[in-house]
């Protein structure tokens, strides 16, 4: 039984991710999955909180303007080295280069998150931050695992549930927000939504 009281709302992920339906389904075990199909922009954004929460918010809106009534969730995530957000590779190469980076470095993980209830058009954005620090890389190691093609869809180019987990050495914070959805954040989000049921902003 879920702990959520999600009463006879409409779910919707306006996500295709595997890795944000399969983490949402911890605390929502049914709802839709309505794909996104706006241009991300950044609108000059370059504070990573606020990036994924722009991001996150865009996604939400471009889904929720085609449902009429429903809860509709929209997430996005930057990896951020030194102040600068690392999106998705453009290619292999792309993919060397930024793993190589983040070797033997600390490095942020971003997930903002944005929920908008309609027809009441109630809206809450906010965001989870997670510190990973990587071992040391052999180029052999980064080699291998692009050619797995397993780090080419993710941001920062690894995903820490796959083959990527062996290059993390520590987390500090939320194991779940660095695989792409704060659950935790999320679930309290909800909650309080569906408790007050009125226009509400974290």
């Amino acid at each position: 039984m879920p702990l959520l009281n999600l009463g006879s709302n409409r779910i919707v992920l306006a996500s295709q991710s595997p890795r944000r339906i399969e983490l949402l389904k911890k605390i929502i075990p049914e709802f839709e999955v309505k794909v996104s199909d706006i241009e991300e922009d950044n609108n000059g954004i370059t504070i990573p909180w606020k990036l994924v929460e722009q991001l996150s918010r865009q996604k939400a809106e471009n889904v929720a303007r085609q449902i009429p009534d429903g809860i509709i969730i929209g997430a996005d995530s930057v990896v951020v080295l030194d102040g600068k957000a690392l999106g998705k590779p453009k290619d292999n190469y792309d993919s060397f280069n930024m793993l190589n980076l983040l070797s033997s470095r600390v490095h942020q993980v971003y997930t903002g998150f944005t929920i908008i209830k309609k027809p009441q058009h109630v809206v809450i954005s906010d965001h989870e931050v997670t510190d990973v620090k990587f071992r040391k890389l052999e180029t052999w190691e980064i080699e291998k695992y692009i050619k797995s093609s397993q780090p080419l869809d993710k941001a920062g180019s690894y995903g820490i549930q796959d083959d990527g987990a062996v290059f993390v050495e520590f987390i500090k914070g939320c194991y779940y927000n660095v695989v792409g959805l704060p659950i935790t954040k999320l679930f309290l989000a909800l909650k309080k939504l569906l408790e007050n049921n009125q226009n509400c902003s974290l």
